[in-house]
């Protein structure tokens, strides 16, 4: 029995949006000091990998992303704050998919990224449009 159709998906990247935030993820990315798995997966040194934006385009929904400091407030209620992650609006509400371990569990492939959703969307018994 599905608990809701998918209407789209959310990631939020375990970093800010602003000038400041994207110097200091990618100076710290590079000493080892900053990591972000949902960043790695859909973003190269400096813009949004081609493999990625593919496989976001093949999904059944928008996938959106958003940066901590400007993910939809539903969205930062549903996350509390752990970074990064991977949510679903349904027509039931707000669902959280992938948290930080399945993430790091991806490696960098948006291939195994697209694989994680559709096996948490089912095991969730949501179903896509």
């Amino acid at each position: 029995m599905a608990h809701g159709t998918v209407q789209h998906l959310v990631g939020v990247y375990d970093a800010d949006g602003t000038l400041w935030g994207e110097l200091s993820y990618f100076v710290g990315a590079r000493l080892g000091r900053a990591h972000c798995s949902l960043c790695d997966i859909t973003h190269g040194t400096l813009r949004e990998r081609p493999d990625w934006r593919t496989c976001r385009d093949g999904l059944p929904v928008p996938f959106e992303t958003y940066h901590r400091n400007d993910q939809p407030d539903r969205v930062r209620v549903l996350v509390g704050g752990s970074y990064p992650a991977v949510a679903a609006e349904t027509d039931a509400g707000w669902v959280l998919l992938l948290g930080s371990a399945e993430l790091e569990a991806c490696g960098s492939s948006p291939e195994a990224l697209v694989a994680a959703v559709e096996a948490a969307v089912e095991e969730r018994s949501l179903r896509w449009p």
